[in-house]
C-alpha cells in the first residue's frame, strides 16, 4: 500500500477576494449557470460536457459560453482530453462563498 502525501495548500481553507466573491454570485445569478453548477455537483465525479447538455435545455454555444464563465469564476475546473471536457467543482469554493455569506448574518439589533 502506498501513502500518498497531501500538499500543505489543500489543507488551507480557501480564501475568496471581494472581487472573487462578487464575480462568484455574479456567474450563480443566471439560472442556466446555477442548474449547471448543480448537475457538476450531482455528479460526484467529473460531468462530461454531453452529459450536462442532456440535463439543460440549451444550445451546445450557450453551454460553452456558461461553462466559460463558471471557469472564469472560479467554480469549477475544466478538464479537456481530446475533444471531450469534463467539469468538476473547484474544492473549497462554495464552502468558503457560504461562510462569508453566514458571516455577514449578525443577527438582530439589540440598540432599539
Amino acid at each position: 500500500m502506498s501513502v500518498v502525501a497531501i500538499p500543505e495548500k489543500s489543507l488551507q481553507p480557501t480564501r475568496l477576494t471581494r472581487a472573487r466573491r462578487t464575480a462568484i454570485i455574479k456567474a450563480l445569478a443566471d439560472p442556466h449557470r446555477f442548474a449547471l453548477l448543480e448537475q457538476i455537483a450531482k455528479a460526484g465525479c467529473p460531468l462530461g460536457c454531453s452529459q450536462a447538455r442532456a440535463a439543460l435545455p440549451i444550445s451546445a454555444a450557450t453551454l460553452s459560453h456558461h461553462i466559460k464563465e463558471l471557469e472564469t469564476a472560479g467554480l469549477i475546473n475544466v478538464r479537456r482530453e481530446g475533444k471531450f471536457h469534463y467539469l468538476t467543482l473547484r474544492p473549497g469554493v462554495l464552502t468558503a462563498l457560504a461562510a462569508g455569506l453566514t458571516a455577514l448574518d449578525t443577527g438582530p439589533c439589540a440598540a432599539h
